[in-house]
Order: C-alpha cells, then sequence, then structure tokens
C-alpha cells in the first residue's frame, strides 16, 4: 500500500510532462506570425511545438 501512494506522490512532483503543453504553446506562438502568410505555416508551427515538447519530456523523463 505504501509503495503505491510513493509512485502517486513522484508521478505528481514530475514536471516533465509540462513540457509537452509548453512545446504546444511556443509552437502556437510561433505560428501567429506567420498565419497572415500562410495557414500551412501555422499547422507546422503547432506540430513542430508539439514534437519540441514531446522530444523535451523524453530526454527530461530519462534524467530524473
Amino acid at each position: 500500500m505504501e509503495d503505491i501512494k510513493m509512485t502517486k506522490t513522484n508521478n505528481q512532483n514530475d514536471k516533465s510532462s509540462w513540457a509537452t503543453g509548453g512545446g504546444l504553446l511556443l509552437g502556437l506562438g510561433a505560428g501567429f506570425f506567420f498565419l497572415q502568410t500562410s495557414a500551412l505555416l501555422f499547422v507546422g508551427c503547432l506540430i513542430g511545438g508539439l514534437g519540441l515538447g514531446l522530444i523535451l519530456t523524453a530526454i527530461l523523463s530519462r534524467i530524473k
């Protein structure tokens, strides 16, 4: 029972999953600069930001 509590608190303290949302917001912000130029660049920035966030999440979770 105590082992389950340990893993639950460790998962709550793990902030590496925030990198996915942060990367997506970064892509959104960069995409707004290209929105008037091309809608495909906007979508590309969103996908690129999501990919960057997922890669960063994998790196951060491996370090801990």
